[in-house]
C-alpha cells in the first residue's frame, strides 16, 4: 500500500496568477506575503498586492528571505505575522521564500522552535492556509510537504518533512520565470532534474511517483537548454515549470536520495545555492550509484532515446554521459572552481558526512554509502572533471 500527498488545489499555466485574488479570499482577509527584494525589484510583489487588494483584502509583507532560509528568517516573519494578525499566507519567489513561508504557517499555529519538527514533533494544529507561487522552475516546493531551514546555531540544514508543511494551493504561472537569469535557470533546472531522478531511483519510489518522475525527466532534458539560452521562450518555460511541479510531487512522496543528502551540508557550511550544490554533486554520484541503478537508468534512457539500442548497462551509460554533457553546457563548476578553499573544505568533511547521513536521505539511495564513502565522494566532487 502506498500514500500520495499533494496540495489541495493546483492551478497552473500561463496567466494563472490572475486567479490569485478569489483563491486567497476563500481562505482569509488579512494576507501575509512572504517574498524577497528581487520580487519587489521586478515588480512582481506590486502585481500580487494589486490583485489581492482588488478583492478587498488587507496585505502586509516580509521581504527578508533573500538567501537560503534560516531559523532567523522564520522568527522574524512569524513576529510580523502575529503583530498584523494575519489569517492567510501567500508566498512568492523561489524555494527560499516558499520554505520560509511553510515554516511560518506551521509555527504560527503550533508555537515553538521550527527545529522541533525535524525529528519527533508532529504539528497537531492545522497550519495557516498557504498559497505558494513559484518564480523559478526548480525546487517544486509549492507541491511538497518538505521545508529546509538552516539552524544558525549549529550551522546545519534541517530537512523537515510532514503533512502540515504542504501548501493548500500551488499556483504555477510559467510567465513568472522568464526573468530568471541563465545561472538561476541552470541551477534550478538541474535541481528539478535531481528531484525527478532521485525520486525515480529512491527505495521509497511507488507507481504514482515514478509516473511523475519520468514525465519530469523528459520535459527537463528536452527543454532546459532552450530555457537557458532563450529565457523568454514561453514554451520551454512552461515545460520547465510543469516539470518542476511534477518532480516536486514525486519527491515529496518518494523522497530524495544521496545527492540531496550531501548537498545540504555544502549549502550550510559554504552558503552555496542549493541548486548549484546539487548540480556539482550530480555526475559523481551518478557514477557512484550506477551499478545498483542500472535498470532505472536504462529505463530513463529508453524513454529519452527510443532509437538507441544496447544492453541495460550501455543505455545507463548513455544517460549518465548526457547528464555530464548537460552540466558542461550549463556551465556548472566543480566545488573548487566555485571558490571553496580546499583546506576549509577538508576541515569540515567529517561534519558534512555526518550531517548528510543524519538527514536520512542517503538511506533511500540504491547504493547506501558509509561515512567514509561520503567523505571520498566529497573529495571527488571537489575537483571533478566532466
Amino acid at each position: 500500500m502506498n500514500t500520495f500527498e499533494s496540495p489541495q488545489q493546483i492551478v497552473y499555466g500561463t496567466d494563472s496568477l490572475k486567479k490569485l485574488g478569489p483563491i486567497v479570499r476563500s481562505y482569509g482577509s488579512r494576507v501575509f506575503i512572504v517574498s524577497d527584494l528581487m520580487m519587489e525589484k521586478l515588480g512582481y510583489l506590486e502585481k500580487i498586492i494589486s490583485l489581492l487588494q482588488e478583492e478587498g483584502l488587507y496585505t502586509f509583507h516580509y521581504l527578508g528571505a533573500n538567501t537560503e532560509p534560516t531559523d532567523l528568517f522564520v522568527e522574524e516573519a512569524l513576529q510580523l505575522f502575529k503583530k498584523e494578525q494575519g489569517d492567510v499566507i501567500v508566498t512568492l519567489g523561489g524555494g527560499s521564500c516558499i520554505d520560509t513561508a511553510k515554516a511560518v504557517a506551521v509555527v504560527a499555529t503550533n508555537p515553538g522552535y521550527i527545529g522541533e519538527f525535524m525529528k519527533d514533533r508532529i504539528a497537531e494544529q492545522p497550519p495557516v492556509p498557504l498559497i505558494a507561487i513559484p518564480t523559478t522552475a526548480g525546487t517544486g516546493s509549492e507541491a511538497t510537504n518538505v521545508t529546509v531551514i538552516t539552524d544558525t546555531t549549529n550551522n546545519t540544514k534541517m530537512m523537515i518533512k510532514q503533512f502540515a508543511f504542504l501548501p493548500k494551493v500551488a499556483l504555477v504561472d510559467p510567465s513568472l520565470t522568464v526573468t530568471s537569469p541563465k545561472s538561476v535557470t541552470a541551477a534550478t533546472g538541474l535541481d528539478a532534474l535531481c528531484h525527478a531522478m532521485e525520486s525515480y531511483f529512491s527505495l521509497k519510489a511507488q507507481p504514482m511517483t515514478k509516473t511523475f518522475s519520468l514525465s519530469a525527466i523528459k520535459k527537463i532534458m528536452n527543454n532546459i537548454q532552450t530555457a537557458y539560452e532563450e529565457g523568454t521562450n514561453l514554451v520551454a518555460r512552461d515545460n520547465m515549470s510543469l516539470a518542476s511541479l511534477e518532480a516536486g510531487l514525486a519527491f515529496s512522496n518518494a523522497s530524495v536520495t544521496l545527492i540531496h543528502g550531501m548537498s545540504r551540508p555544502i549549502g550550510a557550511m559554504f552558503h552555496v545555492p542549493h541548486g548549484i550544490s546539487n548540480a556539482m554533486l550530480l555526475p559523481a554520484i551518478l557514477d557512484y550509484t550506477r551499478d545498483e541503478a542500472i535498470i532505472p537508468l536504462a529505463e530513463i534512457s529508453r524513454m529519452l532515446y527510443p532509437e538507441q539500442k544496447g544492453t541495460d548497462e550501455e543505455l545507463a551509460d548513455v544517460f549518465i554521459k548526457r547528464v555530464k554533457q548537460l552540466c558542461q553546457e550549463l556551465n556548472i563548476p566543480n566545488l573548487g572552481d566555485w571558490g571553496i578553499k580546499r583546506e576549509e573544505f577538508e576541515e569540515v568533511l567529517n561534519k558534512m558526512a555526518f550531517d548528510a547521513l543524519d538527514s536520512g536521505s542517503p538511506n533511500n539511495n540504491p547504493r547506501i554509502p558509509t561515512h567514509e564513502e561520503i567523505v571520498e565522494l566529497y573529495l571527488t566532487c571537489y575537483d571533478y572533471q566532466y
